[in-house]
């Protein structure tokens, strides 16, 4: 029975190597109980919800590989339904892989045809992608392209299966072209490029569908999905006799001319997120206090960088100047929890000394970076970054030993032990200046509230996305527009 994988808690994330070995070990524990018979099944439960009631047969493309398999176990299943089904395959059945062979020989004695190419008719009630899954490594090309625009220019609902053929099931990127799908229904275990880079645009609504293992039994990885807050995510329940210095003194240093919004922003967000106090140490010198939040306090950057703090933010709004440096350099003297966002981070990429300084800290390090500043901090290109988030992000975690959250779409949290998270809160409507600068104070004041640099992290991330879904779609004003 397909779940909502948002409805879990940190569920786990299966590259296509540990799939590959689940298969593996199955079929040699239950030779007679093949996987794909599972699958097949389950797919033509859902593809029966989703098709419209149009009468049209349904269109299944099936592909040379074991996905091929599962997409032809669902067109024998539908045809035994009542069903009206088109297969369109190009895969020669005696280069098919074992279980998809049976379903192809089982598809054949069922009664069912094989078509070379889509029909000339654009009437259909579903389309069921089963042409590529999670073994892809190469761009999609020719009449496979060709065959994926058409589908994804029908009038209908698109169903993929385990991931939409032309996706990256581990990176989320596309490979050449991808099939847009409005439904996609992953097996096992959720992929992790179903959430993070093109993922999220190209896969639609995410159903998982264990086939009767239970999870409990499948391997331990080193992903996760951040769907929920846990109870390690909170931070420490605050007594009724309290006061502000229990909660933490948030330092944030940057804010050069022209640039002091920024510096504004992060200051707002950690009062928001309950840091008991902020100062603020700006470049520019002609800022002493925000009207809008007078709360903030204010210092020299030079004297702020020195003071006892229980967290210190350097970033936004920094610049690059000769004393954004030198601030930079005395921040990563800091006993205190430090997070890095923004200019700082290019003051890193560009300095090698500074970068091997940061990364030989004692105390928690935090970075934050977009993809073009991770990009400069690994001497990459932005596309190179966007092809390879996970190992990115778990890159710069082990080089900087810091918790890192490289953000964009499915941002990824990786910690220095090799582990990482996808956040699964946010979107588009993040895209737009000071969303990094609202999580810098969102981060710094959980950390100041006593929470450890992981948990303050993630919590940040998630919040913040969660934030933002709620500004877009909760209010009277975003309801109005979307009527």
């Amino acid at each position: 029975m397909p779940i909502a994988p948002l409805s879990l808690v940190s569920p786990p994330l299966f590259a296509a190597a540990d799939i590959r070995e689940i298969d593996r070990l199955w079929a040699s524990s239950h030779p007679d109980s093949p996987l794909m018979e599972r699958a097949g099944a389950a797919a033509a439960d859902l593809a029966g919800t989703l098709a419209s009631e149009s009468g049209e047969p349904i269109l299944i493309l099936a592909g040379p590989g074991n996905n091929g398999g599962d997409a032809l176990v669902a067109a024998r299943h539908l045809l035994a339904q009542g069903a009206r089904v088109a297969v369109v395959s190009r895969a020669d059945p005696a280069r098919l892989p074992p279980d998809a062979a049976r379903a192809w020989t089982a598809w054949r004695e069922s009664g069912g045809t094989i078509l070379a190419d889509l029909p000339a008719s654009r009437r259909f009630s579903l389309v069921i992608d089963g042409l590529f899954g999670v073994g892809l490594k190469r761009d999609v090309i020719g009449e496979d392209a060709r065959w994926i625009g058409q589908a994804n220019d029908l009038p209908c609902p698109r169903l993929a299966l385990d991931v939409p053929s032309g996706l990256d099931s581990d990176s989320g990127q596309v490979r050449g072209c991808a099939l847009r799908a409005d439904h996609t229904l992953t097996f096992l275990g959720l992929k992790p490029g179903l959430l993070t880079a093109d993922g999220p645009d190209y896969a639609g609504e995410v159903h998982l569908d264990t086939l009767g293992i239970d999870p409990a039994t499948l391997p331990a990885t080193p992903g996760f999905a951040l769907t929920k807050l846990e109870r390690r995510h909170r931070p420490p329940t605050r007594a009724r006799n309290s006061h502000k210095g229990l909660y933490g003194h948030v330092g944030i240093i940057g804010g050069d001319t022209g640039m002091v919004g920024a510096s504004l922003i992060a200051g707002r967000a950690a009062l928001q997120a309950g840091a008991g106090s902020v100062t603020l140490g700006v470049l520019d010198p002609r800022i002493a206090v925000d009207f809008v939040e007078p709360r903030l306090m204010f210092s020299m950057p030079g004297h702020l960088a020195s003071t006892r703090l229980s967290v210190l933010a350097v970033g936004p709004g920094l610049g690059q100047s000769t004393q954004a440096h030198a601030l930079l350099e005395a921040a990563l003297e800091a006993p205190c929890p430090l997070v890095l966002d923004a200019d700082a981070l290019t003051l890193l990429a560009g300095d090698p000394a500074l970068a091997r300084k940061a990364a030989r800290r004692s105390a928690p390090s935090l970075l934050t970076p977009h993809p073009g500043e991770a990009a400069r901090l690994l001497g990459t290109s932005v596309a190179v970054i966007q092809a390879t988030r996970i190992e990115t992000a778990r890159t710069l975690s082990r080089t900087y030993r810091a918790e890192v959250a490289l953000k964009g779409a499915g941002t990824v949290i990786a910690r220095p032990d090799g582990r990482y998270a996808i956040n699964t809160t946010g979107g588009p409507w993040l895209a737009q200046a000071g969303s990094g600068d609202r999580l810098t104070g969102m981060v710094a004041a959980l950390l100041g509230q006593g929470m450890a640099a992981t948990e303050a992290l993630e919590a940040a991330v998630w919040l913040h996305g969660h934030h933002a879904q709620h500004l877009a779609f909760g209010s009277p004003a975003s309801q109005a527009g979307r009527d």
